[in-house]
């Protein structure tokens, strides 16, 4: 057995198997061997693997499958990662067994020998042979396919061949690969046993509401697992070809409008400000704000609330489909929120009591102040009144922000509805309010207006506390202009999303939500961002 930590491309193959290729998962003395402490040293090494944070315990083979293609064979194994901490995780890995001795160095997992062949079995998506038999299973299923392996491809998917294909990016929990320059299919690889909601809502959003501001949807992947289960693996889209991401867009943009502040002489103690949630045109924007921030900005805000509306009234005008269709708020939503909420505020307030030390100037400051009103903050969470909420709850993206939306010339489309990364697969299909996914992009202006900030602190003039302040003036007017968009659109297709003191009651609560969330995020993993949710919980208490 080797040792944890040892090269797997620098070993000769230890273990000699007499079994076909095509047999070998089902030799468990292979098994045994594959799940050794080699495999674990290969996966916590993955940027995808979600369990860096605790210690794993073993993994077990809960699944595996044939991935291919006539005489072509590769094996998609399910893996159960067990950890110390009494719970586990599912991970999708494709593998293939390579005899080449300069391939994939950094992504082999085993060096065996298969019938004194001697080799390495490595992750498959490395190979463009597997990418080309997952390419071409997509485009030649067949409408109703039973097999336990099922390829499902769209009306859209057609006309075509496999050309090429590349991976996409550094992603973290997913792997993407590019086909043709034209199409990207999403392996998951942390799975969960029922259908992946990326899937779900691409496919009811491009095939059956025709959204265009959304990749369309191509194809999938899905495996029935020995409980008759559905799990999405794999998803196949368009490319949407594009400009970058909009918080990469945000960035640039607000570059410019804090450097205006020294090159317009602007002083920020005279600048208009605006009321809380007030729902504005572009014309009710001051001039001084307008000359200060640019008119563009604020067009792209107009247009991004209008696509944010356009995806929730696709999703809200839905009346068969009982995954999609409107529903009231009730008391068993009531209960599902408030026990999740009080239990993430609570984990929360650990991190924070324990974080203090990292902490310095207004984050401390801000920190205590959340300490010291952690009970008027858990009473909002509590506060939460069904009876008095006339809106509906729709099934929304569930992970809103500027990161999650492409900018190409003057749109923005929108992907990626997988939802919120420390939610359970079932709590991301429960309907919620669609100011849920507003809020979230307002958390996301609030984060772009800090990091802005953070990042070129040295480039400007004014003190960080005058850039606070400006940008505080700022947000405002940016959500101020989204809203007078959205509710406009959104009450233009009877889209019930309740009075405007409801509006403001839910908004409030999401961003209380939202913010909350992301400190266990920063005091982690970067404290000198703690500011920024501390901030945005400190404006909703104290409004």
């Amino acid at each position: 057995m080797s040792k944890k930590g040892t090269n797997p491309s620098t070993m000769k193959a230890p273990f000699n198997f007499d079994d076909k290729w095509e047999e070998l998962l089902d030799n468990k003395a292979f098994v045994k061997v594959f799940l050794s402490d080699v495999l674990e040293n290969y996966i916590t090494k993955q940027r995808w693997y979600g369990g860096k944070s605790s210690k794993l315990k073993y993994i077990e083979l809960a699944e595996y499958f044939r991935i291919q293609q006539h005489d072509e064979v590769y094996y998609g194994l399910i893996l159960e990662v067990n950890f110390i901490e009494a719970f586990y995780q599912h991970y999708f890995l494709p593998i293939a067994f390579v005899s080449d001795e300069s391939f994939a160095p950094d992504d082999r997992i085993l060096p065996i020998s298969i019938q004194n062949q001697e080799g390495f079995i490595i992750d498959a998506i490395n190979l463009e042979s597997f990418r080309k038999v997952v390419f071409e299973r997509i485009l030649t299923a067949i409408p109703k396919d039973k097999t336990r392996v099922r390829y499902h491809k769209s009306l859209l998917f057609d006309n075509c061949k496999y050309e090429s294909s590349r991976f996409m990016g550094m992603e973290q929990s997913n792997t993407s690969i590019v086909y043709n320059d034209k199409y990207v299919l999403k392996f998951f690889r942390r799975i969960y046993a029922d259908r992946n909601p990326d899937y779900e809502m691409s496919r009811f959003l491009s095939e059956r509401k025709d959204f265009k501001n959304t990749p369309a949807y191509l194809g999938s992947i899905q495996i029935k697992d020995q409980d008759g289960t559905n799990i999405t693996i794999g998803l196949m889209q368009e490319l949407v070809p594009n400009d970058g991401d909009a918080w990469e867009y945000m960035l640039t943009e607000l570059h410019k409008v804090f450097s205006n502040l020294e090159y317009k002489h602007i002083n920020v103690q005279y600048l208009p400000r605006t009321k809380d949630f007030e729902r504005l045109d572009i014309r009710d924007v001051p001039p001084q704000i307008i000359d200060w921030a640019g008119l563009n900005l604020f067009l792209k805000i107009q247009t991004l609330a209008k696509r944010t509306a356009e995806m929730h009234i696709a999703l809200g005008s839905e009346f068969e489909d009982t995954a999609f269709t409107p529903t009231h708020f009730n008391g068993d939503y009531t209960v599902w929120l408030k026990n999740r909420l009080l239990y993430q505020f609570q984990n929360r307030l650990n991190i924070i009591e324990n974080s203090l030390h990292k902490l310095d100037g207004l984050a401390l400051e801000l920190a205590n102040e959340f300490l010291d009103k952690k009970n008027e903050i858990r009473k909002r969470f509590v506060n939460f009144d069904w009876t008095k909420l006339k809106g509906e709850r729709i099934r929304v993206h569930g992970d809103y922000h500027l990161g999650q939306v492409l900018v190409k010339d003057n749109d923005f489309y929108i992907l990626d509805f997988e939802g919120e990364p420390e939610s359970t697969i079932r709590d991301r299909k429960v309907k919620q309010p669609p100011l849920k996914d507003v809020a979230g992009m307002f958390r996301s202006f609030h984060y772009a207006i800090y990091a802005t900030i953070f990042n070129n602190l040295d480039k400007y003039k004014h003190s960080q506390e005058e850039l606070f302040e400006a940008g505080e003036i700022l947000y405002q007017y940016l959500i101020g202009v989204f809203l007078g968009t959205y509710i406009v659109e959104i009450q233009n297709a009877n889209l019930n999303i309740g009075y405007n003191q409801e509006r403001i009651f839910l908004l409030k609560y999401s961003l209380l939500e939202k913010a909350v969330y992301e400190l266990g995020y920063e005091l982690n993993s970067r404290p000198r961002w703690a500011v920024i949710p501390l901030k945005g919980i400190s404006n909703i208490i104290n409004n």
